[in-house]
């Protein structure tokens, strides 16, 4: 074991800690943090520990394969659910708190509002699972719910964020935290700008045909819907949107390059030849088909592979947006 590692993260930890306390993320002694070591054990903070003051003695070291060594220890109550992490993700960084603006907003709203496009890029549909207790005494739907997000809300208790690292975790929370005091300040000048929330969602689908997913003829209808869009059409004239994009499904042959000529598909041609190829497995893809989660959301969080610069492809986000909405419009079995 790498001692001056172990000495790196609890450093990393206590400064997380404090960084959590001074924006108010973290009260008293609530919230928990942990890390993965590179030799598969974890660092994680003790019981009834104060985020905002630990010291190195609060963060303990714990062995995931054997659990006589969590006997004599006093970690954290929310242990089952940090090791359940480790066990079905490569995420090296997890970050639970209990945010009193995003407790507040998620107990009267089941999804964020997004008004800015940092929210759109970096947060996407934030999942809520719901609470019966004061910890987590499912944490299999929370596991679920991280499947599609890298950040889950836990209704009425806190939040839970998972990363390769602790600054990566606590930054997502940041941006959900002012994701939230933005729409509270957005409230202040329009009323019912919220309003629309949980409201039933309208069907806005152009057919009741369903396809098996990633079939040459779902890929097909996509690009049939995308020629007759209107919007696309128009901002990709606007914005020249003349480029080519493919699309590969993990694990398999299945690649699809879509040739754009200002906004409309001119070609669509079976290889990733291409500038920009967003690659992702089989379960991701089905998420984004399905709504549950947007595809630029999914890169930033990294459970998609971009191929290319996103920053260039970003230069087209209203148009890809658009497309994207497109790609849930036709029914996947």
């Amino acid at each position: 074991m790498n001692i001056l590692e172990e000495r790196k993260l609890k450093k990393e930890i206590i400064e997380i800690g404090k960084r959590l306390s001074s924006l108010r993320l973290v009260a008293g002694r609530s919230g928990n943090l942990s890390v993965k070591l590179s030799d598969g054990n974890i660092l994680v903070t003790a019981t009834q520990t104060a985020l905002g003051d630990l010291e190195a003695k609060d963060i303990l070291k714990v062995d995931l394969t054997d659990e006589a060594d969590l006997k004599n220890k006093k970690v954290t109550s929310e242990f089952p659910l940090h090791s359940l992490i480790y066990k079905n993700f490569p995420h090296k960084a997890v970050v639970h708190c209990h945010p009193m603006l995003i407790n507040a907003y998620f107990a009267v709203y089941s999804d964020i509002k997004a008004l800015t496009f940092e929210t759109k890029l970096y947060l996407g549909n934030v999942p809520v699972v719901e609470q019966d207790t004061p910890a987590v005494t499912k944490p299999e739907l929370v596991i679920e719910a991280l499947k599609t997000s890298n950040l889950v809300i836990l209704k009425n208790h806190g939040a839970v964020a998972v990363a390769d690292n602790l600054k990566d975790a606590l930054y997502l929370i940041e941006t959900l935290e002012e994701a939230v005091r933005t729409c509270a300040v957005a409230r202040l000048f329009k009323k019912d700008i919220l309003d629309d929330l949980d409201k039933e969602l309208k069907s806005a689908l152009s057919s009741e045909k369903s396809y098996d997913m990633f079939s040459k003829e779902h890929i097909q209808a996509i690009v049939d819907l995308v020629n007759k869009d209107e919007f696309i059409s128009k901002k990709g004239q606007e914005q020249d949107l003349t480029l080519q994009l493919a699309i590969k499904l993990d694990a398999s042959d299945k690649v699809y390059k879509f040739v754009f000529e200002k906004g409309k598909i001119s070609k669509l041609e079976f290889d990733d030849a291409a500038p920009f190829v967003i690659s992702a497995p089989s379960q991701v893809w089905e998420a984004i088909f399905l709504g549950k989660l947007e595809p630029f959301v999914a890169t930033t969080q990294g459970k998609m592979k971009l191929k290319g610069d996103l920053g260039k492809l970003s230069r087209w986000y209203v148009p890809f947006s658009r497309l994207f909405e497109l790609f849930r419009q036709v029914k996947i079995k």
